[in-house]
């Protein structure tokens, strides 16, 4: 576990909840200031939290989730993920001894929870991972059932009405997430084994480029069949471990409806083949074109050959198109991949006009 930059051992329990409990003080701040560095990599001091107005209210608890996370990942990847934000403790949360690839993020005053949300659907390896906003309540009942668990007990609860509301209800169709992108019918088949599985029944979703997203949809041949296929959650294919999640035939026809079904590549093209346009991903929301051609100096680019993207509502996406002059300089250009632009290092896809346009024609 992090505590103020100390890397922990959790296994006993009753050492893990005395070194996080001066983060449940009451006192006048978020928590107390043990010696030493409040940061494992030794920076300089954060600045001092920002004054707040929250109408006579104290401010919210600096803390998120993290979803999707690898099941190897380790609380140093995780800090790295919010590098630049001042991160006071990292909980990997298990259940029944095993990571659940979630993980909660205390952070040092509340304004840094809106700069972590911005990491949304980022990547750690080959996952992306979803940032969402949390509960000092949630964080304490999560250290709480850390604590029992690592005792060999557990923590019971009684369900709500709200949450019994919402339990999902099997249909039939189970959603998959964390497939390795190589993933094929084939091998989705093989998981299931123990299921009569058609090829048809099971639909690989994919982005607007045509890549696989890590995420599929199968149809079993009934709710009992997907409620016990079930048992198969965070089991591996290859070194990834697949999420399974109740879903329905209308968020899977959606899915279909949306173009996000990768059932064979579109037009027989390589997602993969190098064209004249390379897409850039992970891009600081500062960047303008005038970056990008820096960025990319060694090619002549001009302002209209850099085409950045953003959401409905105006703000950018992180993401940008670059038609070069040639399949060739496009192809060297690829060189630059996961080279820093700013404090950012820049992923780079190859890509096509089609994709191109559609996001454009997307607000994206």
């Amino acid at each position: 576990m992090y505590y103020r930059g100390n890397y922990m051992d959790s296994g006993d329990a009753r050492e893990m909840g005395f070194k996080r409990q001066r983060i449940m003080d009451q006192g006048s701040s978020y928590y107390a200031t043990p010696p030493g560095s409040s940061y494992m990599y030794n920076p300089p001091p954060p600045p001092p939290p920002p004054s707040y107005s929250y109408h006579g209210q104290p401010p919210p608890f600096p803390v998120v989730r993290l979803r999707g996370l690898p099941f190897d990942c380790s609380e140093t990847e995780i800090a790295d993920f919010l590098h630049g934000l001042d991160v006071v403790d990292v909980l990997l949360v298990h259940k029944g001894g095993r990571f659940t690839g979630e993980a909660y993020c205390v952070l040092g005053y509340p304004l840094q929870v809106d700069f972590a949300l911005q990491r949304n659907r980022q990547n750690i390896g080959r996952r992306y991972v979803e940032v969402f906003r949390s509960k000092k309540e949630e964080y304490y009942k999560a250290i709480a059932n850390e604590v029992y668990d690592s005792r060999g007990g557990s923590v019971p609860r009684a369900r709500s009405a709200d949450e019994s509301k919402t339990l999902p209800e099997h249909t039939g169709v189970l959603w998959l997430r964390g497939l390795p992108f190589s993933a094929s019918k084939e091998d989705i088949i093989d998981f299931f084994k123990d299921f009569e599985l058609p090829e048809k029944s099971i639909h690989i979703t994919a982005t607007f480029e045509g890549r696989p997203t890590g995420e599929a949809f199968v149809e079993f041949a009934s709710a009992d069949d997907s409620r016990a296929a079930m048992a198969k959650d965070r089991m591996t294919i290859g070194n990834r471990y697949i999420e399974l999640f109740a879903s329905s035939s209308e968020e899977l026809e959606e899915a279909v409806s949306r173009g996000r079904v990768l059932e064979k590549p579109v037009d027989g093209r390589d997602p993969n083949e190098v064209t004249s346009i390379l897409r850039m991903r992970g891009l600081p929301f500062s960047a303008g074109k005038d970056d990008i051609m820096d960025f990319f100096k060694d090619f002549a680019l001009t302002e209209d050959a850099i085409h950045v993207t953003f959401l409905s509502d105006g703000r950018p996406t992180g993401e940008a198109f670059v038609e070069f002059a040639s399949t060739d300089d496009a192809k060297a250009a690829l060189a630059k991949d996961r080279m820093t632009l700013g404090s950012r290092y820049v992923e780079l896809f190859p890509s096509s006009i089609e994709d191109m346009n559609h996001a454009i024609s997307r607000g994206r």
